[in-house]
């Protein structure tokens, strides 16, 4: 599955590190959001909508029929 917020970030010709930069989290933070291996808190979720001009749903909405 293609990470939402990585791809959002790339078509919004950004690296890790300004989106972290943007957000005040580490490029490391960004980097384990697109992996999956860090859930945000809502704050920070908010941010990162904020920064790529996206919305919750576009980018943290996970659909039930998605985990199949």
């Amino acid at each position: 599955m293609v990470n939402k917020v990585k791809m959002a970030r790339v078509q919004a010709d950004l690296t890790q590190q300004q989106l972290a930069d943007k957000t005040g989290v580490t490029r490391q933070t960004i980097s384990l959001i697109e992996k999956g291996a860090y859930n945000p808190s809502l704050k920070l979720c908010l941010d990162i909508c904020y920064a790529l001009n996206r919305t919750l749903d576009d980018l943290f909405w996970v659909d039930g029929k998605d985990d199949q």
